[in-house]
């Protein structure tokens, strides 16, 4: 028999409640922004949980008057602002579905995800009808355009202020209630589609892990069309955290706010992190009263998790690593503390969560494979997305007696710890694991802001690095750093800014390896 996870009511985790809760519960609890919101420049940059609460309330009301009705499809595409948030939240409160689609997706993938989502209403703005959009043919593809601001060709959700409030919807726990796209580092993004039962099992545990930090402020630089940002605000909402909402990552930006609001948790992805680094001994110190990392998306470097447990003055700090994807949530976690940081092993992404996943490694057959053999990631979960919107046959090929291909290759230890080793599509036959040497090299060479090993054109490993400060790599440090590795190609340096990211700013590996087979390459390069 098959295993299976046991079964729980059918409770759910709806988005379009989670402010008013969190007011009622906590009062006016202090959220910060690091610009005006788009739907509300006057608000100012300083609110509380009532006034948040009262804008998901008027815009809900304006979504209703402008004809949004639940269960319909509604994509959400607009420059990067915490107010995605707040129209998520508002469009779940009067029953409908947001599909978010990252700020950062080229116009041609938002017009392919736009023909897949079937005619849904849009939400966007004047910079992406103007910009990206311009030539997608947008109103052929859509029910409605409506703008948060005076957009050209777009209804202004202001036309409908002053509507009527209107009361929260509540659909089924197990009825379609968000989609939100994958990384897309492969291709076109998939859109994965969420239930409030699917969510509820994510957030559970969730919020155990975010009990021993209940209450303190919390800094969060996200991708606001993400679902583990809603699930990390959720646990937030629900202890009373102070909230900093930090649309830029820029040290020179983030830097003074958060020595001023000095939090207690702080969550961004693991290559802003990276970024970070440099904030560990800047003017204000401005990570000494972390008592919490939180980093997921993407596998972390040791070196950064040792250089943010050393920027904390608190007594015993800790980083949380998450592993999972957009399809499953968390499926694995870890726990750093600095004693464990010192000799991390950066390719142990942790273990299952007790009661809520399963992994298993399969060989190539399909079957368990033993321990320290490598093989296929697989995890078994409740918080698994219901299908992707559209292609059903994609999801199910996935699927193998309820065992979800996470898509990274691995192995587990006698006690069930998971080693990650690189995604499926990223391995080189020379090279046994591409992330663990990028690690080494992180950890050697403190220069490096990120490096990235891809296959080249003839599949040779092709190390592709950015310096801190945009300064030429040294030779000499570079050969030191390698010469008890793996054969690779001469570096090339590129600008950070150059590298393919997803919103999450995880590197497209496979989009680079298409630049180095073509020949596109950045404009500004640099050469070792």
């Amino acid at each position: 028999m098959p295993q299976t996870l046991p079964l729980l009511p059918e409770r759910g985790f709806y988005l379009g409640l989670m402010f008013h809760q969190a007011a009622a519960r906590h009062g006016s609890v202090r959220v910060t922004l690091d610009r005006p919101l788009d739907v509300r420049p006057e608000a100012g940059l300083a609110l509380g949980y009532p006034e948040l609460a009262g804008l998901v309330d008027d815009l809900a009301a304006r979504l209703w008057a402008a004809g949004i009705r639940p269960s319909e499809r509604v994509a959400l595409h607009k420059s990067d602002n915490f107010d995605i948030v707040l129209l998520t939240c508002a469009l779940s409160r009067i029953g409908a579905v947001p599909a978010l689609l990252s700020p950062g997706l080229a116009g041609p993938v938002v017009g392919e995800l736009l023909g897949r989502l079937e005619r849904p209403w849009l939400i966007t703005d004047r910079a992406k009808l103007e910009g990206p959009l311009s030539g997608v043919g947008v109103p052929g593809l859509v029910r409605e355009v409506l703008s948060v601001d005076d957009a050209q060709g777009a209804v202004p959700l202001d036309k409908y202020a002053g509507a009527p409030p209107h009361g929260p919807v509540r659909l089924h726990p197990r009825e379609p209630s968000l989609i939100t796209h994958s990384s897309g580092t492969t291709g076109v993004p998939k859109l994965a589609v969420h239930c409030p039962n699917t969510m509820w099992n994510r957030l559970v545990p969730q919020k155990a892990m975010g009990w021993p930090t209940r209450g303190e402020t919390a800094a969060l630089h996200m991708s606001f069309v993400h679902s583990r940002f809603y699930h990390l605000l959720g646990v937030l909402l629900h202890f009373g955290s102070p909230l900093l909402m930090l649309v830029d990552p820029d040290p020179a930006s983030a830097g003074p706010l958060l020595a001023e609001h000095r939090p207690g948790i702080v969550e961004t992805h693991p290559n802003t992190f990276v970024l970070w680094e440099e904030l560990a001994d800047a003017p204000g110190a401005p990570l000494s009263r972390v008592r919490s990392y939180g980093s997921t998306f993407d596998a972390i470097h040791p070196r950064t998790v040792q250089r943010l447990l050393g920027a904390s003055r608190r007594r015993s700090p800790w980083l949380i690593q998450l592993y999972g994807q957009s399809e499953t949530g968390p499926v694995a976690f870890q726990v750093y503390s600095r004693r464990s940081a010192a000799k991390a092993d950066g390719r142990r992404v942790g273990t299952a969560i007790p009661g809520f996943t399963r992994v298993r490694i399969a060989d190539a057959a399909g079957k368990r494979a033993g321990s320290g053999k490598p093989g296929r990631i697989e995890a078994r979960t409740r918080g698994r997305i219901l299908t992707y919107f559209g292609a059903q046959q994609t999801y199910d090929a996935q699927l193998g007696d309820g065992w979800w291909q996470m898509g990274d290759m691995g192995y587990q230890s006698r006690w069930g710890g998971l080693y990650l080793i690189d995604r499926e599509i990223d391995q080189i036959d020379s090279v046994d694991s591409n992330l663990e040497v990028e690690d080494i090299l992180m950890t050697r060479l403190d220069e490096l802001r990120e490096v990235i090993i891809v296959p080249g054109a003839d599949r040779e490993p092709v190390p592709v690095v950015c310096v801190r400060g945009d300064r030429p790599l040294d030779n000499r440090r570079w050969h030191e750093a390698t010469a008890d590795l793996p054969l690779m190609s001469s570096p090339l340096q590129w600008r950070f800014d150059d590298l393919p990211r997803t919103s999450t700013w995880k590197i497209k590996r496979v989009e680079i390896t298409r630049m180095l087979t073509e020949g596109a390459l950045p404009a500004a390069r640099f050469g070792v």
